[in-house]
């Protein structure tokens, strides 16, 4: 079919037709603008509620921790853990005399006598005095208590053996000795059978 319109018509009824089709699309257009704009609204909505929500949970936290005292809680729990390790370190280096001196007395060879025991100053040693016959007693009281077997000192130095003006008979020499405790030394408080559970 001819269109036999003259040309003004015809250019009027083409941009009829775009501007239908651009009014579409500004419509559409419009409808995506609006249906984003309500997202992004409910999305902000949403996130102010988990955020108020947080807030509160962390208020009511730490209204908690205040009311239960967590820090003062803690300082206790420190205190105790201090004060115990100090019993721990007290009783590690209390020895068990009573045994200690029975021990010794069995390690003692014939004819030598024990005459004292000192506790020194330095961490977990002791001074010890014997009386001999002889000075191969006095040294071999040196050899019995060094001895691993008896599970009492890890070693046993002789400081000095005097065997000149001693007038107490049968024993003519006096030796004199520093000693340290083994680690696992039972005679020890912390490491004897009471203390365990």
């Amino acid at each position: 079919m001819i269109n036999l319109l003259p040309p003004d018509v015809k250019d009027g009824y083409r941009f009829a037709r775009r501007n239908v089709v651009l009014r579409k699309w500004v419509m559409l257009f419009a409808a995506a603008l609006v249906g984003l704009g309500i997202i992004t609204t409910y999305a902000l909505f949403t996130l102010q509620q988990s955020t108020n929500n947080y807030d509160r949970q962390i208020a009511v936290t730490q209204a908690l921790f205040k009311k239960e005292d967590f820090n003062g809680t803690q300082q206790q729990v420190q205190d105790i853990s201090n004060s115990f390790k100090l019993v721990v370190k007290v009783l590690s280096k209390e020895v068990l005399f009573s045994q200690l001196i029975k021990q010794i007395g069995a390690s003692m060879p014939d004819n030598a006598v024990l005459t004292g025991l000192n506790i020194n100053q330095t961490q977990g040693g002791i001074d010890i005095t014997a009386e001999a016959t002889d000075y191969k007693t006095a040294t071999q009281v040196q050899v019995n208590l060094s001895d691993p077997a008896n599970k009492i000192f890890s070693r046993a130095d002789i400081e000095n053996i005097k065997c000149e003006g001693i007038n107490d008979p049968p024993y003519h020499c006096q030796i004199t000795m520093r000693a340290l405790f083994t680690n696992n030394n039972p005679f020890l408080f912390i490491n004897s059978k009471a203390a365990k559970p």
